[in-house]
C-alpha cells in the first residue's frame, strides 16, 4: 500500500487545473461560498433530480476490496473509540473496523433500503443533500464525520462541509474519500474536469471555504496499482472553533 501525505495551507484556492469538461450542460446550480468557480463547474450531465436516480437500491460495493480495506484503515486510525460517527451519502455498508464499537453511527443517504440494511448504523436519514445542505443534528454533536465515494456528487459542497463543521465537535475530523469510480453522468462538471491530485486539491479548497482550518491530502493506493486508487482528504476545524 502506498501513503503519502500533504499538508494544505495558504490561500484557500489552492492550484487547480482545469481542463474543458466534454458534454458539460450548464443548468441553474446555486452555489455558495465558491467565488473562484462558476454555477456550471457544479452543473451534472444528468439533471433529473437526485432521489429518482436513486430510487432503487443497489446492493453493490463502488470499489473493489483492496480500497475498501485502506478505508477501513483510515478509519481505524482516525475514528475515535466510543465515538459519534456521521456516515454521510452512506448506503448498506459503511466500511467501519468491524471491531470498533461506536457510540453511535448516524447514517445518511438516498435510498431507505440500502441504509435499513446496514448493519452498523443505529439512526437513519434520507435527504438530498443538492436539495437541502442543512443537517438535522444539532452543533458539536459529532466526534467524526465520513463521506466516502460520495463528495463527487454535491453540488454546494461549501454549504454541506460548513454543516458538517457545525454539527462536529471543534477539532474532530471529516474524511473524505474517493476514488477515480463514479457514476458520471451524476459527478459536477468540474470533478469530470480535472483528474489526479486535483481531486484532493479540490476537496480541500471545498474544506477550506467551509471553515476547515487544517486541511490534509492521503494518498492511500496508487492509480498505477493493481486496485483501484484511493484518495483521503481530511479536514478539522480549530479546537477552539465556535458554530453557533
Amino acid at each position: 500500500m502506498a501513503s503519502a501525505t500533504t499538508k494544505y495551507g495558504g490561500s484557500p484556492a489552492g492550484s487547480l487545473k482545469a481542463r474543458s469538461p466534454n458534454g458539460t450542460h450548464p443548468t441553474e446550480v446555486t452555489v455558495t461560498g465558491l467565488p473562484d468557480l462558476p454555477p456550471e463547474a457544479f452543473a451534472k450531465q444528468d439533471r433529473t433530480p437526485d432521489a429518482l436516480f436513486y430510487a432503487q437500491p443497489r446492493f453493490v460495493t463502488h470499489i473493489d476490496d483492496a480500497a475498501i480495506a485502506a478505508v477501513t484503515g483510515l478509519y481505524r486510525r482516525l475514528l475515535p473509540p466510543g465515538g459519534r460517527i456521521l456516515d454521510l451519502m452512506s448506503s448498506w455498508v459503511s466500511h467501519l473496523p468491524a471491531e470498533a464499537a461506536y457510540g453511535a453511527v448516524t447514517g445518511h443517504g438516498l435510498n431507505a433500503q440500502e441504509l435499513a440494511a446496514n448493519p452498523r448504523l443505529t439512526h437513519r436519514f434520507v435527504q438530498d443533500l443538492n436539495v437541502d445542505p442543512s443537517l438535522p443534528l444539532e452543533t458539536a454533536s459529532v466526534d467524526a464525520a465520513l463521506i466516502c465515494v460520495g463528495v463527487q456528487y454535491l453540488q454546494n459542497p461549501v454549504a454541506v462541509l460548513r454543516e458538517v463543521a457545525r454539527v462536529l465537535v471543534p477539532g474532530a475530523p471529516v474524511v473524505i474519500t474517493f476514488s477515480n469510480r463514479c457514476f458520471l453522468t451524476k459527478a459536477v462538471a468540474i470533478w469530470r474536469a480535472v483528474g489526479g491530485e486535483d481531486h484532493a486539491r479540490l476537496v480541500a479548497l471545498y474544506l477550506r471555504y467551509a471553515g476547515f482550518t487544517s486541511v490534509e491530502a492521503q494518498t492511500l493506493l496508487l492509480e498505477r496499482g493493481p486496485s483501484d486508487p484511493l484518495e483521503a482528504v481530511i479536514g478539522r476545524t480549530s479546537p477552539r472553533a465556535d458554530h453557533t
